[in-house]
């Protein structure tokens, strides 16, 4: 029997979409305010949502509190009031799109994982716009 278990947490981060090998015009029209040259924030959502048997031991299919300290250590550290563009490795050449963003969430998540645990994120940019991967 499968059962989902949700870990939500939250972070404040900035960042600025644009490509470095495209024109200041060309960013312009692509990602609008979002390439402000002075950048800007988001207070980000996320959501961890862990799929597995649950533990005839424990009745956890994973103890939250693990799920809790991965995401505290791998993630709210590496981006809670940072310039992502400036201060996390992971998107020197990457964009920070939201969509970015919820790929690499889930591969810092993963490898701290158990392989036998299926991993959905969903990251949520704002109330209304948000992502979700599941490395698919």
């Amino acid at each position: 029997m499968k059962v989902t278990v949700h870990r939500k947490a939250h972070f404040n981060a900035a960042h600025r979409l644009y490509r470095k090998d495209w024109s200041f015009e060309k960013n312009d029209a692509v990602f609008g305010k979002c390439n402000n040259p002075n950048f800007h924030g988001h207070n980000y959502e996320l959501i961890a949502s862990v799929t597995g048997d649950i533990d005839p031991e424990t009745g956890y299919v994973i103890d939250v509190k693990i799920l809790k300290d991965i995401i505290k250590s791998e993630i709210e550290d590496a981006f809670d009031h940072k310039n992502l563009n400036v201060e996390v490795p992971e998107f020197k050449d990457l964009n920070p799109t939201a969509e970015n963003i919820a790929v690499i969430i889930y591969n810092k998540i993963k490898v701290k994982l158990d392989s036998k645990f299926h991993l959905k994120i969903t990251l949520y940019e704002t109330p209304r716009n948000f992502v979700t991967y599941s490395g698919e």
